[in-house]
């Protein structure tokens, strides 16, 4: 056990623990939680697989282990897990315990933001880490607003992603202080919020955005198909 798993033991451990929670009964949706996670994170593995090997950031031996999957520690191949299952307990939590607010937003303004963020990720193009988050944000905006629409207009799902960032700040700063994950400044913007870059934040809306995304659309149930 490195401190990147132990870091991750911490991440689980409360949305474990509550998983039986009698009114968000959390492990009842432990099925969609880790199918979406598993869609989602294939992607995602295979996204940081490619940004390892270009160097685009990278991992400390002594807090990660010496082992690699395909240039990956384990524990960042399990960080793909670990925390989707925590965020959308986090959403879960959500809904069970907030009355919704929905408004409507006509599609078309969302698939202007994806534009917008796809027309900065043209002009960032040569620092690979801001490319890659302004793309992967535009491409949420733009199959969200495709498929589920409803979801952009979900007081769940905003509130949701605002509360993943206090545990973000967390984690995220701990892997960044120590650190455990290094970044190459010449593919991002340079911008620190504390240590964790700015980059980050995009990279962790677009990840938790796919998978309440996908884990909504996995859900069965009238509530599930109405959203």
């Amino acid at each position: 056990m490195n401190l990147y798993l132990w870091i991750l033991v911490g991440i689980a451990a409360v949305p474990l623990v509550l998983s039986f929670d009698r009114k968000v009964h959390y492990v009842s949706s432990w099925p969609a939680v880790f199918a979406a996670a598993g869609i989602v994170g294939a992607v995602y593995i295979g996204w940081d697989i490619l940004k390892t090997s270009a160097d685009v950031w990278g991992f400390v031996e002594r807090y990660a282990g010496s082992f690699r999957i395909l240039g990956l520690p384990p524990a960042e191949i399990l960080f793909f897990l670990v925390v989707p299952f925590s965020c959308i307990f986090i959403y879960e939590v959500v809904r069970a315990y907030f009355r919704e607010r929905s408004v409507k937003i006509p599609r078309w303004i969302w698939f202007v933001i994806a534009a917008v963020l796809a027309v900065l990720a043209v002009i960032f193009h040569s620092q690979v880490y801001t490319l890659t988050v302004l793309l992967s944000v535009a491409l949420f905006f733009a199959l969200t607003a495709a498929v589920r629409p409803g979801l952009l207009g979900s007081r769940h799902f905003w509130l949701a992603v605002v509360l993943t960032y206090v545990p973000f700040l967390i984690f995220n700063g701990l892997l960044t202080a120590i650190p455990i994950v290094v970044y190459n400044d010449l593919e991002n913007w340079g911008i620190r919020v504390y240590t964790i870059p700015l980059e980050d934040f995009f990279y962790s809306f677009s990840l938790l955005g796919f998978n309440f995304l996908v884990f909504r659309l996995l859900r069965r149930g009238p509530e599930a198909r109405g959203e």
